[in-house]
């Protein structure tokens, strides 16, 4: 049984948010509006959009997959921590890709605030497939087609 709150903010939420959990090394494409002049009524102002991308460690997932989830990702600028809170399902959001996998078993990291050295590091698994260019680019072969292969380039050196 839906509410009406739950119907009324469906139109909102993103569909293609990737599976991001505590540990991950992310990369958020986000969209920043940047005044270009000042002209004398401020009603009318020229704006430039750019896309400004923040790489860090998801630290923190908060309110789930609903319209008020946000993370909250974390990384070093010459020796300054940095942390910022993305909305998940915010229209400046512009895509979210997950680098790298990492092996936590807390669901928010802020101890990693503290930590220096061997300690702030956490246990990696590489993360291969984070976004999907489209179904037709990734083709596997089968064992078949991979035999037929291996057969047409045998029968082709015996001939040179």
């Amino acid at each position: 049984m839906t509410t009406k709150i739950e119907t009324f903010l469906k139109p909102f939420l993103k569909k293609e948010i990737p599976d991001i959990r505590p540990g991950d090394t992310i990369r958020v494409y986000q969209k920043i509006k940047e005044a270009l002049k000042k002209s004398k009524s401020s009603m009318e102002q020229e704006y430039k959009e750019r896309i400004q991308i923040f790489e860090g460690l998801v630290l923190a997932k908060k309110h789930g997959k609903g319209i008020s989830g946000t993370i909250t990702v974390r990384k070093v600028i010459s020796g300054v921590g940095v942390e910022r809170i993305f909305p998940l399902h915010s229209p400046t959001i512009e895509k979210i890709e997950i680098i790298k996998r990492g092996k936590v078993r807390r669901a928010k990291l802020y101890y990693l605030r503290e930590a220096k050295g061997r300690k702030a590091k956490l246990k990696r698994k590489e993360f291969i497939g984070a976004i999907a260019e489209s179904p037709a680019a990734v083709r596997e072969f089968s064992t078949t087609e991979k035999t037929i292969a291996a057969e047409k380039a045998i029968s082709e050196e015996k001939t040179s």
